[in-house]
């Protein structure tokens, strides 16, 4: 296949771009979430970083808002008062309290994204005040 591929380039074709790392969000946002397909990206420039990772959105009740928003702050040991829950790694990204979190990804949320530990420790490390978040359906 590597002599295909390298015969293919001296005869001046391009081989095809692998399309499997992109995001379905704008290059500006530095976290893209999906709604449909439950996947998360980090990405920097439109170049992803880390992603697709599961995630599991809002419930049908609480969904997860679509649009985008902005990180308003982080808070690395969050407990909700509202919901009496922790909220490890949160990284919140709307005025009214919907963040990135470790979460079960087995269990829909009242809101927020559940992303597995590895993911919500990633997203808290890389996501700063004022970085663009987008989720789209």
């Amino acid at each position: 296949m590597t002599g295909m591929v390298a015969a293919i380039g001296a005869l001046g074709f391009a081989a095809p771009a692998a399309n499997a790392a992109a995001t379905p969000c704008e290059p500006q946002a530095k976290a893209c979430v999906q709604l449909s397909t439950g996947k998360a990206w980090l990405q920097d420039g439109g170049n992803v970083t880390r992603g697709p990772v599961p995630m599991a959105p809002g419930l049908p009740s609480y969904p997860t808002p679509k649009g985008k928003f902005h990180v308003q702050y982080k808070d690395i040991d969050h407990y909700s008062r509202q919901y009496n829950g922790p909220m490890p790694y949160s990284v919140f990204f709307t005025t009214t309290g919907v963040a990135f979190h470790e979460g079960s990804l087995r269990q829909k949320s009242h809101g927020c994204v559940h992303l597995s530990h590895q993911d919500a420790v990633a997203f808290y490390n890389a996501l700063h005040t004022g970085d663009e978040v987008q989720v789209v359906a």
